[in-house]
């Protein structure tokens, strides 16, 4: 808990913006040191290239900011969202450039690259605070536990070559102390559930190596069509971890079990509303009503595909709706954002919602739509942030008492 009450007492620096150090009793007014050089204009080491001066912090646009905002939305709409945005950033479920940088050789990540939807600049113009890199790979993938462990492997350098923007996010205490130091928290995740191998011993080498999310997908015998034996097993193991539980592209039945089985709250890292947009990843009413009761969140996808209405384009009023839909169903305490951003400039893309500088855009509109800050900072930050804080403690209680479990998939599920 005193990590929690860290983050209301320290005073939050510009996310992604470099911060600079204080020391001050709990309540002191927070006045920079004259004697400590601002952070922005130190030098770099000397191990990195000479490079152009870092980007400003969120209150001023970066070059990288969207090219156009829509015409509907006025001047002080985004003005407040921005301002919204700063109070609350945004902690986004899914983010796929991990695999871009398994595929191509170097990116510029910290200071802005025209050929990728996400970069620094980016998510610090968007106002997001904290982003899971996911670690997904293909169904056909031949080996899937070495391309995961490429991915791991990109995304720890990645985080390690820009300490000035990302920070390594483990806990809930690592989430709060990012955002207190103006650094977008970088957490592993998902894994999918076909690069486990069958095996805990893997799932717990994963952990070790700083993964906090695994997606129950319907690619394997044990999570098919409900969880068998050893899926069931693999949950009660996942929250002894403290690791999230991500049900987006699980089987309808595995859904079912899955929250009556979990002891710590789920998320949809990347669905929407399946009412609104029938697509295999979107899920219906009746599992989502289900949600509120476990503590979870549904994050909703701002991909293209899993918002469309019939024959239009996918744009941010969509989006909108999709959320509005969600909050009808669970309520505002149990729905959160993913921007599935992590494509190359190009790739198709929500109208309005293009990259991850966007996300001013899509709070602007739910403003709009009367929207109040609670109901922003919920959708935001609080309810992700939650989940992870109630998951770390679930496995701060199960620990004592269950110890690493032995059991394969041959004596659970015996063929």
């Amino acid at each position: 808990m005193a990590d929690l009450q860290d983050e209301a007492d320290v005073a939050t620096a510009g996310i992604g913006a470099p911060d600079r150090p204080t020391t001050r009793k709990r309540g002191a007014k927070n006045a920079p040191d004259p004697d400590i050089p601002d952070a922005s204009t130190a030098r770099k080491p000397a191990r990195r290239r000479t490079r152009k001066p870092d980007p400003a912090p969120p209150a001023v646009e970066p070059e990288a900011g969207p090219q156009e905002e829509p015409a509907h939305l006025d001047s002080d709409g985004l003005t407040r969202a921005r301002a919204a945005l700063r109070a609350h950033p945004v902690a986004d479920g899914y983010n796929t450039l991990a695999q871009i940088l398994v595929n191509t050789p170097w990116h510029d990540v910290e200071l802005g690259e025209s050929s990728l939807d996400t970069d620094i600049p980016r998510l610090r113009h968007g106002g997001v605070g904290a982003q899971f890199w996911s670690l997904m790979v293909a169904v056909d993938c031949p080996d899937p536990v070495s391309a995961t462990l490429e991915r791991i492997d990109r995304l720890r350098t990645l985080v390690e070559a820009c300490p000035e923007g990302l920070r390594l996010a483990l806990s809930v205490g690592d989430l709060a102390d990012a955002r207190n130091h103006g650094r977008i928290a970088s957490l592993f995740g998902p894994v999918a559930v076909h690069a486990l191998g069958d095996s805990l011993g893997t799932l717990r080498a994963y952990h070790a190596l700083g993964v906090r999310a695994v997606a129950l997908t319907a690619t394997v015998s044990w999570t098919r069509a409900g969880l068998t034996r050893f899926g069931e097993e693999v949950v009660r193991e996942l929250n002894r971890l403290g690791m999230v539980i991500d049900l987006s592209g699980a089987a309808p039945e595995t859904i079912r079990q899955t929250l009556g089985a979990a002891k710590a709250p789920l998320v949809f890292t990347r669905s929407a509303a399946r009412a609104l947009t029938d697509h295999p990843l979107n899920v219906g009413d009746e599992l989502l009503a289900a949600l509120p009761e476990n503590g979870g969140v549904c994050l909703v996808s701002l991909a293209p595909d899993q918002v469309a209405r019939p024959g239009r384009a996918a744009c941010v009023q969509d989006v909108a709706d999709h959320i509005e839909h969600l909050r009808g169903v669970v309520g505002t305490g149990h729905i959160g954002l993913s921007g599935a951003y992590g494509l190359p400039q190009g790739s198709p893309r929500t109208v309005g919602l293009e990259d991850a500088s966007c996300y001013p855009v899509l709070i602007a509109e739910l403003i709009e739509r009367g929207w109040e800050e609670p109901e922003i900072a919920a959708l935001t930050w609080e309810n992700l942030a939650r989940v992870v804080r109630d998951v770390d403690f679930a496995a701060r209680a199960a620990q004592p008492r269950r110890g690493p479990s032995t059991a394969t998939i041959e004596d659970l599920d015996p063929r």
